[in-house]
């Protein structure tokens, strides 16, 4: 098991990263599949799904591992008291961390993620942060590594 963000990467860069880590599978852990910007638009749904496919990496949007709008915004009402952007931040809020948990990852059938990942692969879970401890997929992953003694790795 891997993660991977969105932020920092060429789509060129970001495939080939999957590559070496032999990718069989992205896990898209993103309530919305885009993001903003030009630089980043290989990374919206159809295009990203494109160059997977042409990749040979298999894809599969899991919309139950996402944040909902409103544990977002704890984020954001955080970043703003600190005075930072989403991609200067530097901690995720203690708040926005215990509420990911509780009303997301707690609820979540982690038995039937894990029991449909390829075996012939790595499975890797996307979202958008360069760094994983900023993101939830780092709770996802450690959750995964714990319960299913995973190895996780953070591309």
């Amino acid at each position: 098991m891997a993660t991977i963000g969105v932020y920092g990467w060429t789509v060129e860069d970001w495939l080939e990263a999957l590559r070496e880590a032999d990718a069989a599978l992205i896990v898209d852990i993103r309530q919305r599949r885009g993001v903003r910007g030009r630089e980043y638009a290989w990374a919206n749904a159809q295009r990203l799904e494109t160059a997977l496919e042409q990749a040979a990496i298999g894809y599969r949007h899991e919309l139950t591992l996402a944040p909902t709008t409103e544990i977002r915004q704890v984020q954001y009402d955080e970043d703003r008291r600190q005075g930072v952007g989403k991609r200067s931040r530097q901690v995720a809020s203690p708040e926005y961390v215990a509420r990911y948990r509780r009303e997301i990852l707690d609820r979540a059938d982690l038995d039937e993620l894990v029991a449909s990942l390829p075996d012939d692969g790595a499975s890797v879970l996307l979202c958008v942060e360069h760094d994983a401890e900023l993101c939830h997929r780092s709770l996802v992953a450690a959750r995964l590594a714990e319960q299913y003694g995973l190895e996780v790795r953070h591309l």
